[in-house]
């Protein structure tokens, strides 16, 4: 782990960026320059006379996952990483993961931690060691002086108080509470001695800045409501809006993928850019994911962090499905592999209108998976949820009976939507004697429900071959013997051995739990 002298460690887990700066250039229209944003040559924007500045550059595609280690990785996080992901391999690029933690308060190991495991476990990968935003300070803080040198920027002495009474009086005035510019073309000379100055970029007065989005299409904003915004604060830090601009140059990355409350961040940004004449990167601004009612998504819409629904018995590859289809889709396809999204993707996929996160939806495409998945890889995540969630007696049963838990998966991945309901079916395996009914199974073993049980129990006791056909033949009979329908017979049995109304075939129960065991479960039963 390496630091950059002067401005502490890196996150944990989290390693400066061994780039090699661009050498700076003061051209404003660089070739090749990309389309995503653009600016004329005195800063404005668009039109024929700016678009034969820039060609279409034959390189590989670089992008980025920036999230704040101020928490887990949330559901619309783990989306933008798995576009940004997936556009990269589909374009036989990179990803790279940069950890923006220059929030030192609320930046904690603990998150970073749980950033990385969160894409681990998603199965989105990246190229090379994270990348510590905070460790790269010195590397903003050059380019911010060096755009002073430029011209493009210059150090604003305004206390605390002047700033209050400008927004002050432009409220009066009815125009928006920003800077006023005081200090733009105002001589140092005047500085007070007793302001430690941050360094303020200079805004284009005039003209227009043209935002060309692969998902929002082009998108104006007038010059003249962007105020002349901080990059370097009094103290040396960068600001997020600077800071951002330095790294994304730096680390060579081509095409951005964010949500879209980052799209007038995107129009301040292109300020950076042209002064220090570097390539603006294609942009995707993707819409943010809304609740079922419509609205943001909040904790109670299911925000949750990835490891949330890790534990809610949700499968990676069914998580990535579902997220896909999010805001991106492939004509009708519902059901994809991993393999088949990254062939497929594009941005022009990307849906403008928000998507809107649906439980039931992600409960059915996470049935699906499960009955699609390898008995051997559903053992092991079943053995590690319950692990996880704390059932440490499920958990040690599981492992115990792993070879009847395996014959069984089978028999139980149809029934199951999530792990959590896989591991509740697979109870009756390893359940302790006397089997706890639940409710509904309790309400099915009544005193004539019994005394059916008995002679099944008798009928049973008396089998030479312990297999499904000669059980089924045997309750067969019994049933027509005590004229009975084999349900009448089958469910308050299915009550009595595992506890549940729920489970595979009652046959292939008992020939998983074994004679001895059945027997002794019916006894018990039959003798409350």
């Amino acid at each position: 782990m390496r630091s950059v002298p002067g401005h502490g460690r890196a996150a944990p887990g989290v390693r400066n960026h061994p780039v090699k700066p661009e050498p700076v250039s003061k051209a404003l229209c660089p070739a090749p320059m990309r389309p995503a944003l653009a600016l004329k040559p005195a800063y404005a924007t668009h039109g024929p006379k700016f678009l034969k500045c820039f060609r279409f550059p034959m390189s590989q595609v670089v992008t980025r996952f920036a999230p704040s280690p101020t928490g887990y990785l949330h559901i619309g996080g783990a989306r933008t990483a798995l576009f940004s992901w997936a556009y990269a391999k589909s374009k036989g690029g990179k990803m790279l993961l940069r950890i923006e933690d220059t929030d030192r308060e609320r930046s904690t190991e603990a998150a970073v931690t749980a950033l990385i495991e969160g894409l681990t476990w998603l199965g989105l990968d990246w190229e090379g060691e994270p990348i510590s935003q905070f460790a790269r300070a010195a590397r903003h803080a050059e380019v911010a002086h060096e755009l002073v040198k430029m011209g493009h920027a210059y150090y604003c002495y305004c206390s605390p108080q002047e700033l209050e009474q400008m927004r002050e009086e432009a409220r009066a005035a009815g125009k928006p509470p920003r800077y006023n510019g005081y200090w733009r073309d105002r001589d140092a000379s005047e500085a007070p001695a007793e302001i430690k100055p941050v360094i303020r970029i200079k805004a284009p007065l005039e003209g227009e800045i043209v935002v060309r989005d692969h998902v929002q299409g082009e998108v104006v904003f007038k010059t003249e409501n962007l105020d002349d915004f901080i990059i370097l604060r009094s103290d040396g830090t960068p600001t997020y809006m600077h800071a951002v601009v330095v790294d994304d140059h730096d680390m060579g990355v081509t095409h951005i993928i964010r949500g879209d409350d980052h799209l007038t961040n995107a129009a301040r940004q292109i300020i950076i850019y042209n002064a220090m004449g570097w390539t603006v990167p294609e942009m995707a601004h993707i819409p943010l994911i809304h609740g079922p009612d419509g609205a943001k998504l909040s904790k109670r819409h299911g925000a949750l962090g990835v490891e949330a629904y890790r534990q809610m018995g949700y499968l990676p590859a069914a998580l990535r499905n579902y997220l896909a289809r999010l805001g991106w889709s492939h004509g009708d396809d519902e059901f994809f592999s991993t393999e088949q999204m990254v062939e497929w993707f594009s941005l022009e996929a990307l849906n403008k209108g928000a998507a809107r996160f649906d439980f039931v939806k992600l409960e059915n495409i996470n049935g699906h998976y499960i009955r699609e998945a390898d008995p051997a890889y559903l053992y092991e995540v079943m053995v590690e949820t319950a692990r996880e969630v704390g059932r440490d007696e499920d958990a040690k049963g599981l492992v115990a009976n792993q070879n009847t838990v395996l014959a069984a998966l089978p028999e139980l991945q149809p029934r199951a939507k999530t792990v959590l309901e896989l591991i509740d079916l697979a109870q009756f395996i390893y359940a302790l004697r006397p089997i706890q009914p639940d409710e509904k199974a309790a309400a099915l073993l009544t005193d004539e429900a019994r005394t059916v049980l008995r002679s099944v129990a008798d009928t049973l006791g008396g089998l030479a071959d312990w297999s499904v056909p000669s059980i089924d033949a045997a309750m067969r009979a019994l049933a027509e013997e005590q004229g009975l329908k084999l349900g009448k017979l089958a469910q308050p049995l299915r009550a009595a051995l595992t506890g549940r109304t729920v489970s595979p075939g009652i046959f292939e129960v008992m020939v998983l739990i074994g004679r001895e065991e059945s027997l002794a479960r019916l006894s018990d039963q039959t003798a409350a």
